[in-house]
C-alpha cells in the first residue's frame, strides 16, 4: 500500500493574503518585533504568503496513491484564532478542496493546532477558540479522530491539541476551558476505544499533528498496551526534520517558567519528548520546510500487504525554486 502524507500546508486565501505583516502588527515591543522579523527572514520563513503553489506540485507528483493523510495546519491562521476567522476558514477550505478533488474518498484529514487557534509566537495575540473547533468539525468536515483498516494495518488519526490540553489550556478563554476539558475527555475515550479494537496480529500507523500529545496518550493503558504494535507515528507541526532531531536531542529539558508563555509551552513539551522514541515517531515536513534549509516536501509510506508488518519510509524534497502552480501551465 502506497500512502502519501502531507502536513502544514498553510495555504493563504485572498483574505489572508491581504494581511501581510500580520505577525509584526501583533508585537508591541519594537525590539521583539525586530527579532521576530530576523527570525522570519533568515530562519523560519521569509514570506509565508508565497507558497500556495507547492501543494499543487505535491499533488501532481502523486497522482495515484492508495491512501492520503493530510496531517493538519491547512491555513496560515493570520488572525491567531483558528478557522473561526473567516479568512483562515477560507484558506483551509481551499487547501482541502485541492486534496479532496484530487483524492476523493482516499483522503483522511487530521486537525492541527492552527485550525483551532494558538497564541502568536512573539506577541501573545489570539488563542484557542471553541468556535474554531465547531467550525473545523462541521464546516471543514475534519473529524476529531478516525480509523482505517487495511489488511494487517490499522491507520489511526487524532486531533493533538485537545489531547495535549494541559500544554495549551492557557491559550483558551477562561469561560471556554470547561468545554475544552470535556472535548479532551471525549477524545481520549475515542482513542482508548480505537486502540482497544486493534487485534494482536495487526500493526498501527498513528497520525497526530503535534508530538506534544504523545506523552499524554502514553498514560492511557490501552495505548500503552499497543505501543509495541505501532510501526510509526507520523507528526507534523515542526516543519523540518532538523527541528525534530533537535527536539529529540533535548528530551528531558526543564520547563522554563520565567521566559513567557511561548517558551513555557515549548519547553514543557520538550520535557517529555522521550516518548517520541516509544511511539516510533517520524516527521512529515511542511511543503516549504524552513527558509534556512529550504528542505520542504512530503512523506511516502509503503506498507506491506503480506502480513509481515514491514514499512518503508521515504521523504521527498520539493525544490525551493518553484514559482507557479503546475495546473496553470
Amino acid at each position: 500500500m502506497n500512502l502519501l502524507v502531507v502536513s502544514d500546508i498553510h495555504y493563504a486565501s485572498a483574505g489572508e493574503q491581504a494581511r501581510r505583516g500580520h505577525e509584526a502588527r501583533a508585537i508591541g515591543n519594537p525590539l521583539l518585533r525586530g527579532a521576530a522579523r530576523a527570525w522570519r527572514r533568515w530562519v523560519w520563513l521569509n514570506d509565508p504568503l508565497a507558497h500556495n503553489h507547492r501543494i499543487h506540485h505535491i499533488v501532481a507528483a502523486n497522482p495515484r496513491p492508495d491512501w492520503v493523510v493530510a496531517n493538519g495546519d491547512f491555513s496560515l491562521d493570520t488572525g491567531f484564532v483558528g478557522v473561526s476567522d473567516d479568512a483562515a476558514f477560507a484558506s483551509a477550505e481551499e487547501a482541502l478542496r485541492i486534496l479532496r478533488t484530487a483524492y476523493g474518498s482516499r483522503l483522511r484529514t487530521t486537525l492541527g493546532d492552527h485550525e483551532l487557534g494558538k497564541k502568536s509566537l512573539f506577541g501573545g495575540a489570539g488563542g484557542l477558540r471553541l468556535a474554531s473547533w465547531e467550525r473545523s468539525l462541521h464546516g471543514l468536515q475534519i473529524p476529531p479522530s478516525w480509523y482505517q483498516e487495511f489488511g494487517p494495518w490499522i491507520l489511526i488519526g487524532a486531533a493533538s491539541t485537545p489531547l495535549a490540553l494541559p500544554v495549551f489550556q492557557d491559550d483558551a478563554r477562561p469561560e471556554e476551558l470547561a468545554d475544552w476539558k470535556a472535548i479532551a475527555t471525549g477524545l481520549r475515550r475515542q482513542i482508548r476505544e480505537l486502540f482497544a479494537a486493534v487485534r494482536p496480529d495487526q500493526r498501527i500507523v498513528f497520525f497526530v499533528h503535534d508530538p506534544s500529545a504523545l506523552p499524554f496518550l502514553a498514560r492511557e493503558p490501552e495505548v500503552q498496551r499497543r505501543l509495541p504494535q505501532i510501526a510509526a507515528t507520523v507528526v507534523g507541526h515542526l516543519h523540518t526534520n532538523s527541528i525534530f532531531r533537535l527536539g529529540s536531542a533535548l528530551a528531558g529539558f526543564p520547563t522554563l517558567r520565567f521566559c513567557g508563555h511561548t517558551f513555557r509551552r515549548y519547553s514543557s513539551a520538550l520535557g517529555e519528548a522521550r516518548w517520541w522514541r516509544e511511539f516510533r515517531t517520524v516527521l512529515c515536513p511542511s511543503p516549504t520546510g524552513i527558509e534556512l534549509l529550504k528542505d520542504g516536501g512530503w512523506l511516502q509510506l509503503e506498507l506491506s500487504e503480506d502480513g509481515s508488518g514491514s514499512l518503508r519510509l521515504q521523504r521527498h524534497r520539493l525544490p525551493w525554486q518553484l514559482k507557479t502552480d503546475p495546473t496553470s501551465a
